[in-house]
């Protein structure tokens, strides 16, 4: 059944791809209004996750952000589907370094030192990685779930490697990396996934008590990659532009849950300066603060 769907669907996805910007965004404010006003998709924990994150907001700033993001999430969806069909050179129009970016990641491949790259799911990140593998001299790896349709999953990897990223599954994500050390890297760490709290090093994130994976900073340790932080900002509707930042040239220097605190402020900042491009739908705060 699973499969029928599959070969059902890949047309209609591949037609998606095909279109040119200004019809694929007129297609994605047809399905906002079908998600927003009509499905409502998790519009209730998008809505509370709003005000608990942002309780100087009015009421009415809260629904301006959630319509907005609403916005996003559709073109998000639509975007990332073009990359089965976007050649390089538009790629790179739409989704671009900042000079100080790409001085950041010239300057660790000219000292032959792989990074640990850190973002949240915040702008256009399917995107960001076609781009790093097209302007980068590092082999880029991004960290991914395996999903249970093999069909599917076959499609999604294809997707993302085709501008010559390589994925690795979550689950050997240290093996892989250690296997590879004598490969100049970018291995990119989405820091922003609800970890289970037994074990998660638990800062103060939007207002609330957040679990974070210790995964990213054990490995930066462990390995002594510098960790640099990277972020996606919307310029304009389906223009983004990439900024990165070192925050530790040195991880083996550092205590413990100090690379997590930083990245985790960083993160802070960016989504409080563009909210609306934040996955709010994404249960972040669904796990409690075990009591010491």
């Amino acid at each position: 059944m699973a499969a029928l769907a599959y070969y059902l669907i890949l047309p209609f996805l591949y037609l998606i791809s095909l279109l040119p910007f200004p019809l694929l965004y007129l297609v994605s404010d047809g399905f906002y209004v079908l998600l927003y006003y009509v499905i409502g998709y998790r519009k209730k924990v998008v809505l509370e996750n709003l005000r608990k994150s942002f309780p100087e907001k009015s009421e009415k700033e809260i629904q301006r952000i959630c319509k907005d993001f609403y916005h996003y999430l559709c073109d998000l969806f639509l975007e990332t589907f073009k990359t089965l069909t976007i050649g390089k050179a538009s790629m790179l129009r739409h989704c671009t370094f900042t000079p100080e970016a790409q001085v950041v990641f010239d300057r660790m491949a000219a000292e032959k030192k792989s990074v640990v790259l850190v973002m949240g799911h915040l702008g256009n990140w399917e995107w960001a990685g076609n781009t790093f593998s097209t302007l980068c001299k590092q082999q880029l790896y991004v960290i991914y779930h395996p999903l249970s349709n093999k069909q599917f999953d076959r499609l999604i990897y294809n997707m993302r490697s085709r501008f010559g990223t390589k994925l690795i599954a979550m689950r050997e994500t240290y093996r892989e990396m250690a296997a590879n050390k004598d490969i100049v890297s970018a291995t990119a760490f989405i820091a922003d996934q609800t970890p289970s709290p037994e074990g998660a090093y638990w800062t103060t994130f939007l207002n609330q008590d957040t679990p974070v994976f210790q995964g990213t900073e054990r490995i930066a340790r462990k390995l002594n990659y510098p960790v640099v932080y990277a972020c996606i900002k919307r310029i304009k509707r389906g223009y983004y532009e990439i900024n990165a930042e070192v925050l530790c040239e040195n991880p083996k220097s550092t205590s413990d849950g100090e690379i997590s605190e930083l990245h985790t402020k960083r993160l802070e900042k960016d989504i409080i300066a563009q909210p609306e491009v934040w996955l709010w739908s994404h249960r972040r705060w669904k796990h409690k603060k075990p009591v010491a």
